[in-house]
């Protein structure tokens, strides 16, 4: 048995935003039994307090100040993840357009980075952990067993989230959607600090014309090979 097995098993979920990873990793550890970290929160979470205090995003060393002291909580209740920053619950605001474009910025910096490493790799304990992110089986949990990327075309992410923010009564322009998505892309791909790659030894799925239930199957195979 490998020491990561020993540890507790990682089920690492990696790729751009809109490739569908959330939805699969809820899925995933809904069904294995297992926690779930959405790391990307914890950077929304950096992100909203900042922008709550007014805090230029150029300002390295204070929003690494901010992201190692947060007040932050995770509430599972009715199958639903809530997140809470200084007891108040955000998980609506932290979803916003503005605070996800910051959140992207915020997560170039190593010194965030570093500042939320062991805070995402404390989630790890039996029986085990999904864990969606960007970093995740690169950086995060190198030694995950099992590892996932996946994707999708900018195209059918836009749409997705165009699809989404529709059905929320928010009106939006699908081109500017893919605009954001594209320079998110860009800014996360190229980052200096943990940038958007797979690991060499994940699975990378595209999910642009596979439903969420093709994408869980194919997941589940890797998993009980992996997994035992």
């Amino acid at each position: 048995m490998t020491e990561a097995i020993t540890k507790a098993p990682v089920i690492t979920i990696d790729g751009p935003s809109g490739s569908g990873k959330g939805t699969i990793a809820k899925l995933l550890a809904d069904k294995l039994g297992f926690a779930l970290l959405d790391s990307g929160a914890l950077y929304r979470l950096t992100a909203l307090a900042a922008l709550n205090a007014d805090v230029d995003l150029a300002d390295e060393a204070r929003l690494a100040d901010i992201a190692g002291n947060l007040d932050i909580q995770f509430a599972i209740a009715n199958d639903e993840v809530s997140a809470l920053l200084c007891g108040k619950d955000v998980s609506r605001d932290i979803r916003m357009e503005r605070v996800s474009m910051a959140a992207s910025k915020v997560a170039a910096i190593p010194a965030v980075r570093d500042a939320l490493l062991q805070r995402q790799r404390d989630f790890r304990a039996a029986p085990g952990l999904v864990a969606d992110g960007r970093d995740m089986g690169t950086t995060v949990f190198p030694d995950a067993p099992v590892k996932i990327f996946l994707t999708a075309s900018a195209e059918e992410r836009a749409r997705r989230r165009y699809d989404q923010l529709q059905g929320r009564g928010v009106s939006v322009s699908l081109r500017d959607l893919l605009e954001d998505i594209r320079a998110r892309d860009d800014r996360d791909m190229n980052r200096a600090a943990s940038p958007l790659a797979p690991a060499e030894d994940a699975l990378v799925l595209d999910s642009t014309s596979i439903d969420i239930n093709g994408v869980l199957e194919k997941v589940l195979e890797l998993v009980h090979k992996r997994i035992s």
